[in-house]
């Protein structure tokens, strides 16, 4: 029998994630010990390694809830609605790409060389939350999607030549 911290460990997640999905109804203790404490088994550990396969892949909690409530049902059709979902989201962030770079090129406060640097850039990004991986992730999709923008973008920001190929480098890669 597994408790609480030794099954939210067994999975990478933290004790309060657990009492949540316990709480939505994901997950149930097997039993609670003489003190009162919860108990899990290997099938709630096979159960909550499945619901994190499903989080991973980006499922909302609730259809979680139906995928594994209701197996005998057709997943399929919850999977491919949760992809329409997450391309429809990337479409909307590529429409946002392309209305920065549009701003960015209209506006005559941009035209000042000292406006549009490298630094100022990751110092917006970083001052706006995103992380040194959020940054990579970020050119890794302006390249897949918008190769030439992407190099019109870097070229705006006077990046050196050399430096811009390898960015566009290890952003082909991703």
């Amino acid at each position: 029998m597994l408790t609480v911290s030794k099954l939210a460990r067994a999975c990478g997640l933290s004790r309060g994630t657990l009492l949540y999905y316990e709480s939505i109804g994901l997950l149930k203790p097997v039993s609670r010990s003489a003190a009162g404490y919860r108990r899990y088994g290997e099938q709630d550990l096979r159960r909550l390694r499945q619901i994190c396969v499903y989080r991973d892949a980006g499922l909302k909690l609730e259809d979680i809830r139906a995928l594994m409530d209701r197996p005998e049902d057709d997943a399929s059709s919850v999977l491919k609605r949760r992809l329409a979902e997450l391309n429809a989201a990337v479409e909307t962030l590529r429409g946002h790409q392309r209305a920065i770079l549009k701003l960015l090129r209209n506006y005559e406060f941009c035209e000042r060389t000292d406006m549009n640097t490298k630094e100022k850039w990751v110092s917006i990004m970083q001052a706006a939350g995103f992380s040194e991986a959020d940054m990579r992730r970020w050119h890794v999709e302006f390249e897949r999607s918008a190769p030439e923008e992407h190099q019109e973008f870097l070229e705006f920001l006077h990046i050196p030549k050399e430096e811009i190929a390898s960015i566009r480098e290890w952003s082909r890669v991703g």
